[in-house]
């Protein structure tokens, strides 16, 4: 589908100014309570759905990608509650996400949301089981299990003298290759084997024959179409968006054509109140195009940087860096002219006005690679830019700390120009 932006949306961002205590929430319509939590912060959108009479209608009205956002901001018991309100959709866009480091599955990450699902009712277990990817499983069971017997087979004289860990039918025997892993695993095949047996059966026969390497790319294919329809490109084009370009000669489009056709949504932290030059623009071109838009370059950033394996923080960072590129880029072709602004992000794809904010930035690190400095300070500036994402050094900042946040706007790039260009000044 393809949209030639030049058309002003009529929907606003903007946070709720208006707080509810969990009583006055409780008495809301259910369509007003899902417009209300679209707007709250996730710590309060998390309680209000926990302990609403609607929690499971709550969540899982939500689209898989924000209950996945809200699922990462927590660790603890509540996240796990959150899981166990979850649809089948919802949970596995969670471990499409969570299980896969670019081609390769982790199968102590698969361990590891297999005991979450584990430890809720046995109702939702049931309801997810069917939606699970039966090569996804065999390939598993296949890195984790030692499997012989099988219905009318007779075992050979190596099978007999096996030391078995189990079985659950007295027809296929089992040996699990980590001790450690078995007690989640030994609860899930029972469930299995106790609930849907013909799929048990079946998984057994299949890891008896199961090849590693062409069934985790086969996995691989089919889990990267399922997040492709959600709005999260392949690894391999997400990288893209990291493409230097030249800034001295970029020149802004006048009519882009949207044709990734991916839902908008409410826009993740940090929430748009105008105080930056991007934001200001965004609260005048704000429409669900655009949103569709900036929610597909922010998952392709998450995707480029996995960051969503390294957790809430990273994630966090990664989205405060889209921001800042696309501050960056209008900045320096609007010199801070808001019509033009709002001229060049209605013309021109987010994508290369990341880019080009990005190779801004990049000019900063091809300058710090050539040098080096054993004073500390200095050391520490270097050290930042040097990084593949370059960072700025907190301590260049008025309150002076120490450490590292991502470049938000011109006067970032600028500053570091300068301080780089001292830097030379005084060795020469």
């Amino acid at each position: 589908m393809a949209h030639c932006m030049t058309d002003r949306g009529t929907g606003t961002i903007a946070e709720n100014r208006v707080r509810l205590g969990e009583e006055e929430f409780r008495e809301l319509s259910f369509d007003v309570k899902r417009i209300y939590i679209e707007r709250v912060l996730p710590k309060e959108k998390l309680a209000l759905i926990l302990e609403d009479q609607d929690s499971k209608r709550l969540a899982r009205a939500m689209r898989p990608h924000e209950l996945y956002w809200l699922f990462k901001e927590y660790d603890g018991p509540d996240a796990m509650d959150l899981l166990a309100l979850a649809s089948p959709e919802q949970c596995i866009f969670i471990l499409d996400m969570e299980l896969w480091k670019n081609r390769s599955f982790s199968e102590d990450k698969a361990v590891e949301y297999l005991s979450y699902i584990l430890k809720g009712s046995e109702g939702h277990f049931l309801e997810l089981l069917p939606h699970l990817d039966f090569n996804l499983l065999s390939l598993f069971l296949g890195r984790e299990l030692v499997v012989a017997g099988g219905i009318g087979d007779i075992n050979t004289d190596e099978e007999r003298q096996t030391d078995w860990d189990h079985t659950f039918d007295d027809v296929f025997l089992i040996k699990f290759k980590n001790p450690k892993h078995a007690e989640t695993i030994g609860p899930f095949l029972e469930r299995i084997c106790r609930f849907d047996n013909p799929l048990y059966v079946s998984l057994m026969e299949s890891v008896c024959g199961e090849v590693d390497i062409e069934s985790e790319e086969e996995c691989y294919h089919i889990k990267s179409g399922r997040l492709a329809d959600l709005g999260f490109p392949l690894y391999d084009e997400a990288r893209e968006i990291y493409s230097r370009i030249n800034p001295a000669t970029f020149i802004p489009g006048l009519c882009k054509e949207l044709l990734q056709a991916v839902e908008g949504t409410t826009l993740p932290r940090p929430f748009l109140t105008g105080r930056t030059f991007l934001e200001s623009v965004i609260l005048r071109v704000d429409s669900e195009l655009f949103r569709m838009e900036l929610n597909y370059l922010i998952n392709t950033a998450l995707v480029a940087d996995e960051a969503h394996l390294a957790g809430m923080e990273q994630m966090r960072s990664v989205v405060e860096r889209v921001y800042g590129y696309l501050n960056i880029a209008l900045e320096y072709l609007s010199n801070g002219d808001e019509t033009k602004g709002v001229e060049i992000i209605s013309g021109e794809l987010l994508k290369r006005l990341f880019q080009l904010g990005f190779s801004l930035v990049l000019d900063l690190k091809y300058n710090a690679d050539k040098r080096s400095e054993p004073d500390y300070a200095t050391g520490k500036v270097l050290s930042g830019l040097k990084t593949a994402r370059p960072r700025f050094y907190r301590g260049l900042d008025p309150d002076g700390i120490d450490g590292y946040r991502e470049f938000c706007e011109m006067q970032d790039v600028k500053n570091m120009a300068v301080f780089l260009r001292e830097l030379g000044s005084s060795r020469t």
